[in-house]
């Protein structure tokens, strides 16, 4: 016995599989949304514990301050003071001017580091390149490197009296107020450049073959190939790297920290991430730190947002 559907005959039979299907459809679906959240649990679960609810417990200590009552000699007591622990935190002139020293920072870090990374990357993927599984793991071995050792490294290297690069440059001061953002700079980029060289080399590796072909065919030498096709191809990868870069940098804080015993020409607030910290751990103003800390957040949601717009407008 047949009926038709949808202008073809099908089997009483099949009629009856579907409707059993049907049947079965909302077990099967809550069977699916289990093991879905069986996988996704544990990230968001984790994420909860190590992002929002220290962001929550940031956002809830910057609402309020410890104030002394009377001349100082009774005891302290919590109160509640909204948004006056930011209001401060923006017209304190250690927190504000640390972003100066982070737009520096910037301005030579992010050029040397993309353009480094990417001229390294485009070398490797070259065919003049040789042993290139080499170069690859010596480059990347800094960033195996821990932010407080490659800091104790390059201190080494910056001390007068001990480093045999300052000897050999004549005395040049690297810790000194004029110098030591440079020596800041080139602490990150022995770190990280070869990190992110992986991430182009990688890119570079999915380009298709018969693109790179049509491009010799076309006449495009080594040099034309690799800025015209090459770099645009791995747009993606490249902008990804300056957003994490500029986050990176909103967050300065290991290197300069490490040198800051040593150095005349970093103090205890010269970065915004370092200001926090003085302001919990050294003035022990929790509230302070937080109203600091959540700025600094603040910012670098902006500023990724910006930079995600602008690159999907690209």
């Amino acid at each position: 016995m047949t009926a038709v559907r949808y202008g073809g005959p099908y089997q009483i039979g099949e009629m009856e599989m579907t409707a059993e299907t049907q049947a079965r459809a909302p077990g099967d679906a809550w069977r699916r949304r289990g093991a879905i959240m069986l996988f996704v649990g544990p990230f968001f679960a984790l994420f909860a514990a190590v992002i929002v609810a220290p962001l929550a417990y940031a956002v809830y200590l910057s609402l309020f301050s410890e104030k002394s009552s009377g001349l100082g000699f009774g005891g302290a007591e919590t109160v509640f003071v909204g948004l006056g622990n930011y209001l401060d935190t923006l017209a304190d002139r250690a927190f504000t001017d640390g972003f100066l020293i982070i737009l520096g920072y910037c301005l030579f870090y992010i050029p040397l580091m993309i353009g480094g990374a990417l001229g390294l990357a485009l070398l490797l993927d070259s065919g003049l390149a040789r042993a290139k599984k080499f170069f690859q793991l010596a480059l990347f071995m800094p960033h195996i490197v821990p932010g407080v050792i490659a800091g104790l490294i390059w201190l080494y290297l910056y001390l007068p009296g001990i480093s045999p690069i300052v000897d050999l440059l004549g005395g040049v001061n690297f810790l000194g107020g004029d110098q030591v953002l440079g020596s800041v700079v080139n602490i990150a980029l022995w770190e990280w450049v070869g990190y992110n060289m992986i991430i182009y080399f990688a890119a570079l590796q999915a380009i298709p073959a018969e693109v790179l072909e049509a491009a010799r065919m076309d006449g495009a030498g080594a040099i034309r190939t690799a800025l015209s096709v090459k770099v645009p191809l791995i747009r993606g990868a490249v902008i990804t790297t300056v957003l994490f870069t500029i986050i990176g940098s909103l967050q300065l804080f290991t290197e300069p920290m490490v040198l800051d015993n040593v150095s005349d020409g970093i103090v205890s607030t010269w970065t915004p991430n370092m200001y926090a910290y003085n302001e919990a751990f050294g003035n022990n103003d929790y509230g302070q730190a937080g109203a600091a800390s959540i700025i600094l957040a603040l910012l670098a949601a902006v500023l990724s947002y910006v930079v995600t717009r602008w690159g999907n407008r690209r």
